[in-house]
């Protein structure tokens, strides 16, 4: 399942009918805009194809978004809880217990990832791009999520006992970065070449890493 496509979520049951009850428009429409921001891009896509995606009036999207704006400032805290939270983080604890572990545990995520046939890339870094004035609402809330992601590894570095984890997030941030980068590129092999990397940065610093 694609990190996008963890979106829909699992449908509750309706006691009475044992029938998932049918989503909201409101709901419709977000899981629309997640869907379509994801793979496209916020700039590319309009509120005509979130509408004709979720089956619904125009008149009910401004209705609970009254601007595209603030339909994307939705979409990122939707995919900071989804992609950040429940996939990253989530997956890291799950796949190692200790902190130096948790970090390298960042790529082994990411090689399954960009294995998929619909990889989307990191749509905070995406987002961000496609706003040249940095004092875009949208913009400076894609880059707030971004440093989420960077105090997360600095919690993690700090578990570690690395000196200043801060300088260390920094530095593991720039490789997810450029590995997703190269993932775009084709390279499907990025998130193994970058965990090579890793295992030399945390060496650098003395902890024994494989």
């Amino acid at each position: 399942m694609t990190v996008a496509d963890s979106g829909r979520g699992a449908p509750t049951t309706d006691a009475a009918s044992g029938r998932a009850p049918a989503p909201s428009a409101m709901d419709r429409i977000r899981l629309a805009a997640y869907e379509l921001f994801s793979t496209n891009g916020v700039r590319a896509v309009g509120v005509d194809a979130v509408v004709e995606r979720a089956g619904t009036a125009k008149m009910t999207l401004y209705r609970n978004f009254p601007s595209k704006d603030d339909l994307v400032l939705d979409f990122l805290e939707r995919r900071e809880r989804l992609w950040s939270d429940e996939w990253l983080r989530a997956g890291c604890r799950a796949r190692a217990a200790d902190p130096s572990g948790r970090l390298l545990a960042v790529f082994e995520l990411f090689g399954e990832w960009f294995a998929e046939p619909d990889f989307e890339g990191c749509a905070f870094v995406t987002t961000m791009l496609e706003y040249s004035d940095h004092e875009h609402p949208i913009r400076r809330d894609a880059v707030t999520r971004l440093a989420g992601i960077r105090g997360f590894l600095c919690d993690l570095a700090r578990d570690a006992g690395l000196g200043d984890p801060e300088h260390v997030a920094a530095q593991w941030h720039l490789l997810m970065k450029g590995a997703i980068i190269a993932a775009h590129e084709g390279d499907r092999s990025a998130a193994a070449k970058a965990r090579e990397l890793g295992v030399l940065l945390l060496r650098s610093h003395g902890l024994p890493a494989s």
